[in-house]
């Protein structure tokens, strides 16, 4: 009983300097200081100064980024005239191009702070702002009978497209560097069960790129856990007191759990009190992330009922799929040959053996291939397996180890860089794998595959993937199946070319790699 006392002491303590205001409905406290109307004026969709900066930043690099696509289209079809000699529709073009730019991104909503950051909702509306950037033209010119060059608009608005990702990108990247150090955090209150908050708050902690940073929980009857204690996660109050700690903590975000106790009316109200505070109201769904974009809202009888998507994994967008992946390896195989001439010198020069090193791996539907890449290793490696195996750092079914001593000198720099990996270029023209996919697992490892792992082989494998961008040999097993699974159950064109972007980052970076 007494350690029971101690543990609501600050539940309490709170209480007693803040019940002096009467409450509002349910039991939930309105704003301190101000009616909630009031309070809803002043406060309402309020960013932090980290949110604002980032806004800021984007829009500057938009204005920047039409700037130069439009410098880029004037040079590409007039060369170095100037802006009187081209006629008043291609200057006027040239000059409103920046402004008409920002105005499509802010009509799409592609500066909202949830869209920024993380996912591709930001690419795919900066995509649909574009286009219609691209459609106001065509259909204005017509119109008005403006005599737009058509040079111009077709090399300007492209370019801008890209650039405007590109520096959207390098943004992004910045806003993770500086959330990996701790800074430009979104503070998170948790409502839930304590278990479920600290499978949460375990799964938040992952990965710091979403910018959640968790500073409490509410949980039924204020109870705490020894898996949230161990966890650092203070309980700060009960499942009826949500929006009174929230405004306490004045947090970003108010997460809630499914749990009987947070059910629609109470969520209903639930919203209602934290419109007069910055907090966004999050609601976790019993569905894992595996499913969670696949999940849409389906009103019936006035009830909003979840209805999930089944997977996509077949169809005309899967075909585009394989188009694209074979004509991109053709394309990086030829440009890439001086590059791949140069490793099999060093390898050659490095250790006696062949260049390629060929092994066999299990691709879509269970089908075995020959899959092919620069040796890294002595000869045999295989043979020396059996002595280090018992050395694993890998992450369950992988062997993996820092210092291998099977790996040779230039092998050494070539995995750093993932550069012994450009080869599946063959394989990807020839079709066994795809440009983006799960990791290609060995036979002896799919042989000891659950359910869930088997679900890997619904798709092809691929060069790189989610898994190997989020951390590549650092993740451990359970990790690293969620991540093959989330992108088997959840591709789309959008999510491919997140992943390959972030393929860049990682590779310059050789984070993860050994």
């Amino acid at each position: 009983m007494a350690a029971e006392e101690v543990r609501l002491l600050p539940t309490q303590r709170r209480r007693t300097t803040i019940h002096d205001t009467a409450p509002g409905p349910s039991g939930f406290l309105p704003p301190l200081g101000r009616p909630p109307q009031a309070a809803r004026t002043v406060r309402a969709g309020r960013r932090s100064p980290w949110q604002r900066e980032y806004v800021r930043t984007i829009v500057v690099s938009d204005v920047v980024a039409a700037l130069l696509g439009a410098l880029l289209g004037w040079v590409v079809r007039f060369g170095d005239a100037g802006l009187g000699s081209t006629g008043p529709s291609a200057a006027w073009t040239m000059v409103l191009l920046p402004p008409v730019w920002v105005v499509s991104m802010l009509l799409f909503r592609a500066y909202e702070p949830r869209f920024l950051g993380v996912g591709s909702e930001e690419f795919q509306r900066v995509l649909l702002a574009g286009t219609t950037v691209v459609a106001l033209v065509g259909t204005g010119s017509w119109a008005f009978q403006l005599d737009v060059a058509r040079g111009f608009v077709v090399v300007a608005l492209p370019a801008a497209g890209l650039l405007t990702v590109g520096a959207r990108l390098a943004v992004r990247r910045y806003l993770h560097l500086r959330r990996a150090a701790g800074e430009c955090m979104q503070s998170t209150l948790v409502a839930g069960h304590p278990h479920a908050v600290a499978s949460l708050v375990r799964q938040v902690r992952r990965n710091t790129d979403h910018g959640l940073r968790v500073d409490g929980a509410c949980t039924p009857g204020g109870e705490a856990s020894a898996e949230l204690e161990a966890l650092g996660v203070p309980v700060l109050g009960t499942l009826e007191e949500i929006a009174e700690v929230a405004q306490d903590l004045d947090v970003d975000v108010v997460a809630t759990l499914t749990c009987p106790e947070l059910d629609g009316p109470v969520l209903r109200t639930l919203g209602w009190e934290l419109e007069g505070t910055r907090a966004d109201l999050v609601v976790a769904p019993a569905l894992t992330d595996i499913v969670g974009p696949r999940v849409v809202i389906r009103p019936v009888s006035g009830l909003p009922l979840l209805h999930v998507e089944r997977p996509e994994l077949h169809g005309i967008r899967h075909a585009g799929k394989a188009l694209f992946d074979r004509g991109s390896a053709l394309a990086g195989l030829l440009l890439l040959s001086p590059l791949f001439l140069l490793v099999a010198v060093l390898i050659k020069l490095d250790s006696p053996g062949p260049v390629f090193f060929r092994q066999t791996r299990v691709g879509r539907d269970g089908r075995e291939f020959s899959m092919v890449k620069f040796r890294s290793m002595v000869v045999d490696a295989e043979r020396l397996l059996i002595d280090l195996r018992n050395q694993s750092e890998g992450n369950g079914l992988l062997f993996k180890m820092h210092q291998d001593p099977r790996v040779t000198r230039v092998g050494a720099r070539l995995r750093r860089y993932s550069l012994d990996e450009l080869p599946q270029l063959f394989n990807v023209v020839g079709g066994s794998m795809s440009l983006v996919g799960p990791r290609p697992p060995l036979p002896r490892e799919v042989a000891e595959y659950g359910d869930d792992l088997r679900r890997r082989l619904l798709v092809k494998p691929g060069l790189t993937g989610l898994w190997q961008v989020s951390g590549r040999s650092d993740l451990d097993l359970e990790e690293s199946t969620r991540l093959d699974l989330q992108y088997v159950e959840n591709w789309s064109p959008a999510f491919d070319v997140m992943i390959l972007a972030k393929t860049a980052q990682a590779v310059f970076g050789g984070r993860g790699a050994y």
